[in-house]
């Protein structure tokens, strides 16, 4: 369902001291990560999006600590109300957070190919006040084939409290992942990462892109490929996926970024037929660490690895010995 009729925004943040030096409109694009970069720059030059109450340009450069203010408007595209019945595998809530392990092949969000039918709606079932807070509480998101946990804002305080966390790497996103080949050893994979420019859907390395860090380590080495852990240093779109591609380590099943569907030699019927038809990246979101808006607590959530990719991993492993 789409709705044409305006929607009033309001969105107030505080810059972290974290972000010191960097551009506003690099900063206000991950304190208000629900919205594009365009549409925030835009709304800086007509004066809705203000730094400490005055317009700035977008390439004006903070000092950390000041108030971000959006007050504007702009005509919404999908349906971020519906709620539908959607089994929801839910590991910790409270009134400030729900904590859930979200299974491959669930979209996040509602968007374009995907009206009904998410995450989102299953949160508005399950917990209907959600539809007061922005993106319905949704503060980070991960692809619709990576599983995992996520974390969902559940109050208005713990939505700023934890997107400024996220802004200021203050939440700890771990991966577990199968690649193609042997990897020697870990990397620091430090690339910028943008759209690309002649494929919309796909993310690219590029020099004026975003900066993004993802600390690859090995975690075992199989005869041609390899299970890795991976911390996510800044949470860009398909960055683990971008970043193991440039390295010439794409995942297992991710033909978008350049998996090959290579097979150990003389493999077992069934190693070969688990890497050729594996329907998905292999990849899941299996830890997540960070304070308790509310109580300031240590917290740390462990989604278990789904049984497609811990098949995948088993029969590697017998295949190298």
């Amino acid at each position: 369902m789409s709705n044409q009729s305006p929607e009033t925004l309001q969105r107030q943040a505080n810059v972290p001291a974290e972000l010191a030096g960097e551009r506003v409109d690099k900063v206000a694009a991950q304190l208000f990560s629900e919205f594009s970069r365009a549409e925030l720059t835009r709304w800086m030059t007509e004066g809705m999006l203000t730094l400490d109450g005055a317009a700035v340009k977008p390439k004006y450069k903070v000092f950390g600590s000041e108030e971000l203010v959006l007050q504007g408007q702009r005509h919404i595209r999908e349906d971020w109300q519906r709620a539908e019945a959607i089994a929801l595998d839910v590991l910790f809530e409270d009134e400030e957070i729900i904590v859930v392990n979200k299974p491959a092949g669930l979209v996040v969000h509602p968007g374009a190919g995907n009206a009904d039918g998410t995450l989102v709606n299953g949160l508005l079932h399950h917990r209907p006040d959600l539809n007061q807070l922005p993106r319905a509480g949704v503060v980070h998101r991960l692809d619709k084939e990576t599983s995992g946990v996520m974390v969902v804002a559940a109050s208005p305080k713990a939505y700023q409290h934890l997107v400024e966390a996220i802004a200021a790497r203050a939440v700890r996103r771990r991966y577990v992942a199968v690649c193609e080949g042997v990897m020697v050893s870990g990397q620091d994979i430090d690339q910028p990462i943008g759209r690309d420019p002649k494929q919309r859907t796909r993310q690219v390395i590029r020099q004026d892109g975003k900066p993004a860090l993802s600390l690859v380590r090995v975690r075992e080495r199989y005869r041609t490929h390899s299970a890795v852990d991976v911390t996510l240093g800044s949470g860009r779109t398909h960055q683990i996926r971008v970043h193991m591609q440039s390295i010439g380590h794409p995942l297992v099943g991710d033909t978008k970024y350049g998996c090959r569907r290579i097979l150990p030699r003389a493999a077992e019927a069934e190693t070969v037929n688990l890497l050729q038809q594996f329907p998905r990246q292999a990849l899941h979101a299996f830890k997540l660490d960070f304070l308790h808006p509310a109580t300031n607590k240590g917290l740390r959530f462990t989604a278990p690895i789904p049984d497609d990719l811990q098949q995948l991993m088993e029969a590697l492993a017998e295949d190298a010995n």
